[in-house]
């Protein structure tokens, strides 16, 4: 193995899951392959999940039968972040309603809390994780017990979550129904808080840990939270196109078209004046003016191809070097050239 390759910058992977190593219960082509290579160059790894609706041994087992490394330890989920959470705010013996899994009650009764069944016992707290059986009944039970007071934690936001038949909503809308309903946002204990890299990269023993993942607001807003170098894999839900508009917390370190690009030298971005270089692509942040009244807007101009990867990489380390401190979103317009003009 060359030493030359990204993975050889780190001592550590930390993958999401959803959308890197799976989406559904299969496997995305070439992910299983590029895990196992990492015991081969002996980086770490470990797996660090939002999804709250199945116990670590569970998720562990799954990966094992796609033929992937894992042991139990090394998942840590967003169920365990958040029964963690709990037990820092309330003490043992609290009265917690769990609306999620039996995966997510099972980490709340593990560190000491009593799991109730609704609003009617006066819970102490609610605790909310993706399930996909939760319905209309038990968002409103959650909703009546944190309008009485009951402290309100969501394993996580994500809006949306890959499936093998696509996208499909996640843990995130259901906590946006209840968040309607009672007119505050919980507490939240995955993605994007530093606190679940932390603990995988401390569970490694890693010093110069790699978060992986395919969402900007959580795998890599995350991964920048917590202090990281961060790979935006482009095998989920965002995409080249949505990184290059991100704002400046949710940029990633790298892009990588598969996992298997961890294994191959990551090509430099170089500066000349303004523009650009990846390879054969170029890129240069400027301003188009419309013919009909003169007036300019901000756009990005390449010269390459939106099928290559490295025109996509001179592309945001052009524009996010024009606009290096955006607090949202950005919305550049992309021009396409054979040549820069």
């Amino acid at each position: 193995m060359s030493t030359n390759t990204l993975i050889s910058g780190f001592d550590a992977v930390l993958a999401d899951l959803d959308g890197v190593v799976y989406a559904g219960p299969a496997a995305i082509p070439g992910a299983v392959e590029a895990l196992n290579k990492l015991a081969d160059v002996n980086v770490k790894l470990a797996y660090v999940t939002n999804n709250a609706s199945r116990t670590p041994a569970t998720i562990a087992a799954h990966l094992r039968e796609l033929g992937a490394p894992a042991d139990d330890d090394q998942v840590v989920s967003s169920a365990q972040a958040g029964a963690a959470l709990l037990a820092r705010k309330l003490p043992a013996g609290s009265k917690v309603l769990v609306t999620g899994s039996t995966a997510l009650a099972q980490e709340v009764r593990a560190l000491g809390m009593t799991v109730v069944e609704g609003a009617t016992d006066a819970p102490d707290a609610v605790i909310q994780g993706f399930d996909p059986g939760l319905g209309w009944a038990d968002l409103a039970e959650a909703t009546y017990a944190i309008r009485s007071g009951a402290l309100w934690i969501a394993t996580n936001t994500d809006m949306t979550i890959p499936q093998d038949r696509g996208i499909a909503p996640g843990n995130g809308t259901l906590v946006a129904a209840v968040r309607t309903a009672v007119g505050h946002d919980p507490l939240v204990a995955g993605k994007p808080e530093a606190p679940l890299f932390h603990t995988a990269a401390s569970r490694l023993g890693s010093n110069t840990p790699l978060v992986v993942g395919d969402r900007l607001d959580t795998d890599i807003l995350g991964g920048n939270n917590a202090g990281m170098a961060t790979a935006l894999v482009l095998t989920g839900v965002d995409s080249a196109d949505t990184a290059l508009r991100a704002c400046t917390a949710q940029r990633p370190t790298f892009i990588l078209g598969t996992m298997a690009q961890l294994f191959m030298p990551y090509p430099e971005v170089t500066f000349d004046g303004g523009t650009a270089t990846c390879g054969a692509a170029a890129a240069r942040a400027g301003t188009e003016k419309s013919a009909a009244d003169g007036a300019g807007d901000s756009a990005v101009h390449v010269a390459g191809s939106p099928n290559d990867s490295d025109a996509w990489r001179a592309a945001c380390a052009a524009w996010w070097a024009a606009i290096p401190n955006a607090e949202q979103a950005t919305e550049p317009r992309l021009v396409w050239h054979a040549e820069l003009p």
